[in-house]
């Protein structure tokens, strides 16, 4: 991002990082917010955004701790 954008000029904004859920929320330009655990989180960007650079934070701005989700084992609510 230049210095006059905003996290909202990105294809996606990934919010705050939260130890309550295995989710984080996930904002894609002109579809809205979605909870999306690590493994949905990819696909899902691939699916909205074909040619989407995961790594740019032109396109991809994490609010903190990009690419790290909170952990979460298998049978946990």
């Amino acid at each position: 991002m230049n210095s006059t954008s905003s996290p909202r000029d990105v294809l996606v904004e990934v919010a705050e990082f939260r130890t309550d859920s295995r989710y984080r929320l996930v904002h894609l330009k002109g579809v809205g917010w979605e909870p999306l655990a690590p493994e949905e989180f990819e696909p899902r960007l691939k699916q909205v955004f074909p040619d989407i650079d995961l790594e740019d934070p032109h396109q991809v701005h994490w609010a903190d701790r990009p690419g790290e989700w909170p952990r979460w084992h298998p049978g946990e609510a």
